[in-house]
């Protein structure tokens, strides 16, 4: 087997609502010719036991205790390409794991998908809905929860970079302001570029759910005015004439 991504820095496991968890931390890529140092996050939800890890971030040995004492870590869930470098080490560690993503999703380490994310479909836990993203060039989903006046967990599609936080390196986070890359709920120009989206894919998402937060794998929580920022953020990137 190839090697994991290695234990980068991450803080803490944070409770954001009752029974939903958030960790941030390091992410090391290069692209287009570029090393880049950004940060990211994932996001735990527990139902009972079962411990669910949607946009996975390997943890350190610390950090796997205390999300053992959290329950057991029972579903992987990838929702966006450009992730899921940690879902092996996990699937790995927790041996009964199964792993969730979207039909036609690639996994790395020979792994493969135990269950395809479908509309209405079964889900790794309860009060939750998968939005699939129908005009993306790759497979892209946000997860709805129908809790706190809904939550959204999204991958790259929504971003919520406020600020250059401390897992930047400072050149990624110089560039990052520089090109616009933080902003709250943000549809970005790199995400944008390599997924071609239409508006009305956002749309479709602004009428379907009712939210008030977003839990994104990039930037803060953003709590309680999710839904006007994203439809602000919809407004702003594809013209006056969408956003619901």
């Amino acid at each position: 087997m190839s090697a994991y991504t290695p234990q980068w820095p991450h803080g803490e496991i944070k409770e954001i609502f009752s029974d939903i968890f958030f960790v941030t931390g390091t992410n090391i890529i290069h692209y287009n010719g570029t090393d880049i140092q950004a940060s990211r996050n994932m996001i735990i939800v527990r139902s009972g036991q079962e411990l669910t890890l949607i946009n996975t971030v390997r943890l350190d040995d610390n950090g796997l205790k205390v999300l053992d004492a959290l329950g057991k870590v029972t579903h992987i869930v990838k929702i966006g390409p450009f992730h899921g470098r940690d879902d092996a080490f996990y699937l790995d560690r927790y041996e009964n794991s199964k792993l969730w993503a979207l039909r036609g999703m690639q996994h790395g380490h020979g792994k493969t998908t135990d269950v395809e994310l479908i509309p209405n479909g079964s889900m790794p836990f309860p009060g939750s809905t998968i939005f699939i993203f129908e005009t993306t060039s790759q497979p892209e989903g946000i997860i709805h929860i129908a809790r706190e006046g809904g939550i959204l967990i999204s991958c790259d599609s929504i971003k919520n970079w406020t600020h250059v936080d401390h897992y930047f390196s400072e050149e990624t986070g110089k560039n990052f302001v520089k090109n616009g890359l933080i902003r709250p709920a943000n549809i970005d120009s790199v995400w944008s570029h390599e997924m071609h989206p239409q508006v009305s894919d956002f749309d479709r998402l602004l009428t379907l759910f009712a939210f008030r937060h977003l839990l994104s794998a990039h930037g803060d929580p953003m709590l309680d005015t999710a839904h006007e920022q994203v439809a602000t953020t919809v407004k702003y990137t594809f013209g006056l004439q969408s956003g619901k």
